[in-house]
């Protein structure tokens, strides 16, 4: 019996020439009921659930993989396909959804999927699309387990620090998003929702992709951003991942090493409060916008690395990795520029293939930085050695950052110094893209400042491409036996403990550099008693080794619940938000008087943006932390959190109206800002001034007459 697309979708798309992935099914089904069991016991309800992941699979994995294969060829197992279709996918529903809602109709995102489906079920040329090319390999048993035990890992840690964390005293961003969502909901183009009238030149596409699944499943966005939304998006950058360690290692045992370097190896912390991170792509929830640009990033890295570019399939992916995380094309364009000017050189004729890839790289990177982002830079700036000098104050002499900066890169040695075993591999074009990508992510976070710290989100995009690079340089170098290499990290992590335990004397800065003086010169000594038994694996072993006890710990506290987090948000304001919602136009404005997430810091925390999350409407002056205005003026303080919000005469009559209120107060947000509503605290005083249409324990309601 033969069944008939779509019906059959997902079965024929797991198929080639009558083969499924075998036993790779049953790990994907577990982590599949682990998220379900995880999502269920924090509060989504079944009927969410099951209509997201239908719309995942219909909507956004059958569309996509359909793509995939027809534009990039397909991949050579079914979960590379499966993994690189769900980026497809989720890139033609943000190319999709943006005309849709500007034009006053979301819904029409649906017209994308149902064409693609349409198109492969009635052209004949594309109908062999449904059962895929001939898939060369299986991924094996071990392997999938090993990969569904990440994901797995990234369930756990999500339900402990988020899923299972009330909506007030989640992470403080998670409003941030959320308001972000309800913008990309009702608005196109967007522009900032908690300060009326700033743009918003910031990574948007995945807040437009969660806003176009909430129209089509009927899900809250509240729903998607705290828990449903990225997980897929996560899940399906692990498989990437190995993927490409796959490809460029060539076996699955690279793939499944590289996938765990960049999930589970972090730098070493000898001295607690100095950190000298290697970034963790644990930032699933925290920063959505990270996590979809690195599952993009990863698609867009297969299709470069396959034998023959596909680029079609290139210029979609790059067309909304721009707008999703544009710190992505920088770390491309420095990838692609490296294999340009080193094959050039080598070969002494023009790489045209890896030419006109960084013709589009740096053709979408103009473009976002111009049309998306309004040319505004959100506070990044040159400013180098200002990772460290967030650490050491504004004032450290410029010899301490330097002395600092080199124990940051050792730090880095420990984790990708395996790098160093490529030799003659290093002028492969994939692996030079993936040194250029790394180089870049580096360079960035010594060269780079912003106010947020946010130049170390560079070193996140390219920590699995650095871990690739890594691991093929440890299987090219002369092989060192598995015993030994395990002698010697146990060793160096033997040695790491000593060394931070035993604590050193001195000023601040000896505290800090002589532990790693001291392992430096251990395996100084290691190289030179082992230098004519594989002296670089050895070394590396015990580098890793270095690294072991702090990648412990770190993951340990992944999945250890915090203490109880303080409620930064009060507890009736969901259910004023939700009512105000319910009872006002997406194009009315509304005033607060709630700025500050701690009324009692001496300065302003202005991170507040619960009003225009739950209400989903556009705030006049809410909490100001994030806008433009803001993280350009921050170059002068201390922190951003200190900058006052710039329109200083707009925060005087907004909060007039709260703290004076008169008939000529009110009526000058009304007539000058076009504020309908008032949100704010129990303040009867304004009860004369407008019209009370909501009131619980903490919040009140007004609407302006």
């Amino acid at each position: 019996m033969t069944l008939a697309p779509p019906a059959s979708a997902l079965v024929r798309l797991s198929m080639s020439r009558g083969r499924g992935l075998g036993s790779g099914w049953a790990p994907a089904a577990l982590v599949c009921a682990l998220a379900a069991a995880a999502f269920l016991w924090c509060g989504v309800s079944w009927r969410d659930l099951a209509i997201f992941a239908a719309y995942a699979g219909l909507g956004l994995v059958l569309p996509g993989t359909l793509l995939w294969r027809a534009l990039a060829g397909g991949g050579r197992s079914m979960a590379e396909d499966l993994a690189a279709g769900l980026a497809m996918g989720y890139a033609v529903e943000v190319l999709a959804y943006i005309p849709a809602r500007a034009a006053g109709r979301p819904l029409l995102v649906l017209v994308a999927p149902v064409a693609v489906v349409a198109a492969f079920s009635c052209v004949p040329r594309l109908r062999r699309h449904w059962r895929g090319p001939a898939l060369s390999e299986r991924v094996p048993p071990w392997c999938a387990w090993l990969l569904a035990g990440i994901v797995a890992f990234l369930i756990v840690w999500s339900a402990v620090h988020l899923y299972g964390v009330p909506v007030r005293a989640a992470y403080v961003d998670m409003p941030y998003h959320l308001a972000l969502v309800g913008e990309l909901r009702h608005h196109m183009p967007p522009a900032l929702p908690v300060v009326l009238g700033e743009p918003l030149p910031y990574h948007w596409f995945v807040y437009a992709e969660l806003a176009a699944t909430s129209w089509v499943t009927g899900i809250e966005p509240l729903t998607l951003v705290y828990g449903l939304g990225t997980l897929p998006m996560a899940a399906a950058t692990v498989v990437l991942v190995a993927v490409l360690g796959r490809r460029a290692g060539g076996s699955w045992g690279a793939g499944a090493a590289a996938a765990g370097v960049t999930y589970f190896l972090f730098s070493p912390e000898l001295v607690l409060g100095v950190v000298f991170s290697s970034r963790s792509m644990f930032t699933v929830w925290a920063s959505p916008t990270q996590t979809f640009g690195a599952l993009l990033f990863a698609a867009v890295m297969t299709v470069l690395l396959a034998p023959r570019v596909r680029w079609a399939a290139l210029v979609v992916l790059l067309a909304v990795l721009g707008g999703a995380k544009a710190t992505y094309l920088p770390l491309l364009l420095a990838g692609l520029a490296l294999v340009v000017a080193v094959r050039w050189a080598v070969q002494r004729r023009v790489p045209w293939r890896w030419l006109s890839a960084a013709g589009l790289a740096l053709g979408f990177l103009v473009f976002a930085h111009v049309v998306l982002y309004g040319g505004a830079a959100q506070g990044t700036a040159l400013d180098p050695f200002a990772t460290m000098r967030a650490l050491w104050g504004p004032r450290a002499p410029i010899a301490v950052l330097a002395v600092l900066t080199v124990v940051h890169l050792f730090c880095l040695v420990c984790v990708w110094g395996g790098a160093a075993g490529l030799g003659r591999r290093a002028l492969e074009p994939p692996l030079l893209l993936m040194l250029g990508v790394g180089a870049a992510g580096i360079g960035a976070v010594v060269l780079l400042g912003h106010p947020a710290q946010s130049q170390l989100y560079f070193l996140e995009g390219a920590r699995p491409y650095l871990s690739i690079a890594a691991v093929c340089g440890m299987l090219a170098a002369r092989p060192v036996p598995w015993a030994r290499a395990a002698c010697l990290a146990g060793l160096g992590a033997a040695g790491a403990l000593l060394v931070s335990a035993a604590g050193f004397g001195g000023g601040r800065l000896a505290r800090v550099v002589l532990p790693y003086a001291v392992l430096v010169v251990a395996a100084v000594v290691a190289w030179w008693l082992l230098r004519r038994r594989g002296p670089l694996l050895a070394v590396v072993a015990l580098l890793i080794g270095y690294a072991l006890p702090t990648s412990v710990r770190v993951m340990a506290a992944h999945v250890t619940p915090e203490e109880r987090r303080p409620r930064l948000i009060p507890k009736g304001a969901l259910e004023a938000g939700r009512w105000l919602r319910g009872h006002s136009s997406p194009g009315d404005v509304v005033a607060t008087d709630l700025h500050c997430l701690h009324p009692r810091w001496r300065v302003c925390d202005s991170r507040h943006f619960h009003v225009s999350a739950f209400s989903e409407r556009r705030v006049l002056v809410e909490g100001w932390a994030y806008a433009e205005s803001t993280l350009s003026r921050a170059a002068g303080h201390r922190s951003y959190l200190a900058v006052p919000y710039a329109d200083r005469q707009r925060l005087a009559a907004n909060d007039a109206a709260f703290l004076t209120p008169t008939a000529e107060n009110v009526r000058r947000l009304a007539e000058t800002y076009g504020v309908r509503w008032l949100f704010t605290g129990i303040r009867p005083e304004l009860d004369g001034h407008a019209r009370l249409r909501f009131r619980n324990a903490t919040t009140s309601i007004y609407q302006l007459r």
